[in-house]
């Protein structure tokens, strides 16, 4: 496969400390995704400011890291971040399996 024909999803997120979102992506990575600097008042993820809406909140919407904020599973109403972010975050080891151990 040509790096020009894929085309990065995320299938699984968990929530990390500090706001941090562990991705398990398409092509088998775990990649270690930091919105911190996004999360600022009077941008659209201000919501996110509440931890509990950050951890609560997030899912996985038009196959990449979201937040429902509404709770109605819209893909259209969600906050969510370009796959090809996501992706280029570092890869990271899977959190559950440290979890497993």
């Amino acid at each position: 496969m040509k790096h020009t024909d894929f085309f990065p999803k995320v299938l699984q997120v968990v929530p990390g400390d500090d706001y941090k979102v562990y991705a398990y992506m398409n092509d088998g990575s775990v990649r270690f995704y930091d919105p911190k600097p996004l999360i600022k008042k009077g941008t659209v993820f201000e919501p996110l400011l509440n931890e509990q809406i950050f951890v609560s909140a997030l899912t996985i919407l038009n196959d990449t890291v979201a937040w429902d904020i509404k709770g109605d599973r819209d893909p259209c109403e969600c906050i969510d971040v370009d796959p090809f972010t996501v992706f280029s975050s570092p890869v990271a080891t899977d959190p559950l399996e440290l979890i497993a151990v």
